[in-house]
């Protein structure tokens, strides 16, 4: 009688129940949080996204395209290649136009900040009443159109306007002459440029540090002053270093203020005298509605949304990489 060996079932391993450690195969190694899946968050950036890309990605990719061509925007288009990029650089007018906005950036990022600091410095030491109005009314600039505070500084500016009619009664006291047609002049049209975008921007550096000097501990001003440090020294040593964040951001912002700057120069002097205050962000618009240089236009907007990006990205590895 042959006897035939029953052969027992293996156990079934964690192969067999689809799981490493031996839970059911139905349930996940990790279980997921409760909630929405992550690649929802998606479908609410979504929308931005959108906008984002139709009204500045796709332009700018379309710009890119254009400054290879040599186009007047009405004809046919020839191939450029990078001569429109190196006409940017080597036309003197161009050149001159990327000069003016180094000088501008300095009256519209430097200055603001240096003086918010001043002003910030101050009232971390002096308890001063009514300073919500007082910075209201310095933030105030920022909410008023840039064609409207153009108009109003024409009028600042004009011969009979308040400066020169303060610099008239300083005259008739003895002191010299200073009056100017300012925004006529070659030499001090550019800085009266400037110094309204210094009075624009000095509210929004004034708000950024006002609110950082909030988060520094009180602590740290009553430990500098016993260890008798004065003014200067408690800003540099408490004050400067707790608003290195909010210093890259208002230099963020401010400098590309500076970059886009068109409305105020066109409605203010149209990039004259000469061609004393004009800027690359007036030349975009020039260069392609007025003497019909479409591919040279959409090249130097190109130029300067890279030199944009390269100040900021710079801004940021200076001022915030410090502190690291």
């Amino acid at each position: 009688m042959t006897t035939v060996a029953r052969q027992k079932t293996p156990e079934p391993g964690p192969e067999a129940t689809g799981s490493s450690n031996g839970r059911p195969a139905g349930r996940r190694a990790r279980s997921r949080p409760p909630g929405e899946p992550r690649s929802v968050g998606w479908l609410y950036v979504l929308p931005a996204l959108a906008v984002y890309g139709a009204f500045l990605l796709w332009p700018l990719v379309r710009g890119a395209q254009f400054s290879l061509y040599h186009w007047d925007g009405i004809g046919r288009a020839t191939w450029a290649g990078l001569s429109n990029y190196t006409a940017t650089w080597t036309d003197p007018t161009l050149r001159g136009a990327f000069g003016h906005l180094l000088v501008l950036i300095v009256f519209y990022a430097i200055l603001p900040c240096c003086i918010a600091f001043v002003l910030v410095a101050v009232m971390s030491r002096t308890k001063i009443r009514g300073l919500t109005f007082f910075r209201t009314v310095l933030f105030m600039p920022q909410v008023i159109a840039m064609v409207a505070v153009a108009v109003a500084w024409q009028w600042v500016y004009s011969t009979h306007g308040p400066v020169n009619t303060v610099l008239g009664w300083l005259h008739d006291l003895g002191l010299p002459d200073w009056r100017h047609g300012w925004l006529g002049d070659f030499t001090f049209a550019l800085p009266a440029i400037g110094l309204v975008g210094t009075w624009v921007e000095i509210g929004l550096a004034l708000v950024l540090f006002l609110a950082g000097v909030q988060k520094i501990p009180r602590e740290l001003y009553e430990a500098a002053r016993i260890d008798g440090a004065g003014a200067v020294r408690e800003f540099f040593t408490v004050t400067l270093p707790g608003l290195r964040r909010e210093l890259s951001v208002a230099l963020t912002l401010t400098t590309i203020m500076a970059v886009r700057n068109f409305d105020l120069i066109y409605m203010a002097t149209s990039g004259g005298p000469g061609d004393s205050t004009k800027v690359p962000a007036y030349e975009v618009y020039n260069r392609t509605f007025n003497t019909g240089e479409v591919g040279l236009g959409c090249a130097i907007g190109v130029t300067l949304a890279v030199l944009a990006f390269a100040i900021t990205a710079g801004i940021g590895r200076l001022v915030e990489g410090k502190g690291e």
